[in-house]
């Protein structure tokens, strides 16, 4: 006999396990499914671990410019790569074991394998059939294993894999994807980095950081091309300061691979081939849900470009059936996974006033040096609604805390409704904007008007203080700069 459930999840990253917890918290009986390892892709080889690896970089940047601040240290200041993966794969760990705590904390079934949807409300758990190339932490003793398994709700949280081009697939020893840029055994001297979003971007900062000669290639006019133009084009000044080379506007359309080395043929703008060199090339081109052998094509359910298609609740057109996270489309960042799950399961539980996601109000974050954070309408985006619009900016360079801090370069952009002062886009650059942007965020949820943070008091120093500077420069009102 079928074992019963009143929700099972297929999958135990940030959108599958925060759902796990909030259905046991909403007194249901509660089972994940999970294959290769808990807490997915994010906390084992992603978000986490590579902000471990970046925060070594940061330390080894202040390190080698301790002179700046009056220090002098003794001896050779280097990187050890051995050393700073281990770090970053111990807290990878780390997090890992503190979901499986969550689970046996809140009452969660663990099923190890893999699912398939056998019918409307129910799943097969077999074994895994895909061999488990990144395994991370052991598997829970106190798991479940294969056999038939029946829930009156069933929720895909599968989450996503790297894209791969055709003909330029990675390799996992030339070619990297995240997986292997994360733990190379040795440093490359050279790197090539196809792609300048968020996953690119962030590997290109460590590498150059930790000495490697980078180029970044990106197809499109500007880097990172989801961000504010004005605010990427002052990120790649810093990028190009620190000796990192990027190619805008052109592709990779070929690679030759060498015995310990590749030459990628770049396609650029004018037609032209620039052949370049580097010991090893990291595929940062997106991500791509995780649809395939679950069964989806037998019960009917739509997808679209890859992703599972549903409605603000996480709903499927199967009765049933939700999907949520990575594996239900863009914009593919945990937060969203996280929030999304709260929203399925307290609609599940008929819960009232749950409302769906907002995706303009989802921040994005990456955490390159200097990092940029955003939320909302780019300026380009409000202008092309038709929007009249105020913008108002401050720099970093008239703030004393970031001056005290020797970080001084970054800036704060605003946008504005002209007609509501309503603020419908914030774009930051510089240090630790990732921990600032959430103040626009909830302003945004408020709804807060330029009059709302023009009242609001931040503290001084701190470079939070640029937040408010920026909303005063909207109506020239700056009192800094």
């Amino acid at each position: 006999m079928a074992q019963n459930y009143d929700v099972i999840i297929i999958g135990s990253g940030p959108g599958g396990y925060i759902a796990a917890i909030r259905a046991a918290q909403l007194g249901m009986k509660v089972a994940v499914v999970e294959r290769e390892h808990l807490a997915g892709i994010c906390s084992n080889w992603g978000c986490i671990p590579t902000k471990a690896l970046l925060r070594s970089a940061d330390v080894l940047h202040s390190a080698q410019h301790a002179k700046n601040y009056g220090l002098t240290l003794e001896g050779t200041i280097s990187p050890d790569i051995k050393a700073i993966v281990a770090r970053s794969r111990g807290i990878a760990e780390r997090m890992n074991g503190g979901v499986g705590f969550l689970f046996k904390k809140n009452k969660v079934d663990i099923i190890w394998g893999e699912a398939k949807l056998t019918k409307p409300g129910e799943i097969l758990v077999g074994p895994i059939t895909k061999p488990i190339v990144q395994p991370q932490g052991p598997i829970p003793k106190n798991t479940l294993g294969e056999g038939t398994y029946t829930a009156k709700h069933i929720i895909i949280a599968t989450g996503a894999r790297p894209r791969a081009l055709p003909g330029i697939e990675p390799d996992g020893k030339l070619i990297w994807t995240y997986f292997e840029a994360m733990k190379p055994e040795q440093m490359p001297k050279s790197l090539l980095v196809m792609g300048s979003g968020a996953i690119g971007i962030e590997f290109a900062s460590f590498y150059r950081t930790m000495g490697v000669d980078v180029t970044v290639v990106e197809v499109l006019g500007q880097v990172m091309p989801v961000e504010d133009a004005e605010i990427s084009a002052f990120a790649k000044k810093q990028f190009d300061k620190q000796g990192m080379k990027i190619l805008l506007e052109a592709k990779v359309s070929k690679v030759e691979k060498g015995a310990d080395s590749i030459t990628a043929h770049v396609e650029k703008k004018d037609g032209t081939i620039e052949k370049i060199t580097a010991d090893r090339m990291i595929s940062a081109v997106g991500v791509v849900g995780n649809i395939e052998n679950l069964g989806l094509e037998g019960l009917g359910v739509k997808t679209d470009r890859g992703c599972i298609v549903i409605d603000g609740y996480g709903k499927t057109n199967v009765p049933g059936l939700y999907a949520i996270g990575d594996v239900a489309g863009p914009p593919m960042l945990a937060h969203k996974a996280e929030h999304e799950a709260v929203i399925c399961i307290e609609k599940i539980a008929g819960l009232p006033n749950v409302h769906p996601m907002d995706k303009l109000k989802i921040p994005g974050c990456t955490y390159c040096n200097p990092q940029v954070a955003s939320v909302g309408l780019t300026e380009a985006k409000a202008k092309a609604e038709g929007r009249e619009i105020r913008v108002g900016r401050f720099p970093f360079v008239a703030n004393g805390k970031a001056i005290a801090l020797g970080e001084d370069q970054g800036m704060v952009k605003t946008i504005f409704d002209k007609k509501t002062g309503e603020l419908i886009g914030a774009h930051l650059v510089g240090a630790e904007v990732t921990e600032l942007i959430q103040g626009f965020v909830v302003a945004m949820n408020l709804e807060t008007t330029e009059e709302d943070l023009m009242h609001t008091i931040f503290p001084h120093p701190t470079i939070s203080e640029t937040m408010k500077e920026s909303v005063l420069d909207a109506y020239g009102r700056a009192l800094n700069a």
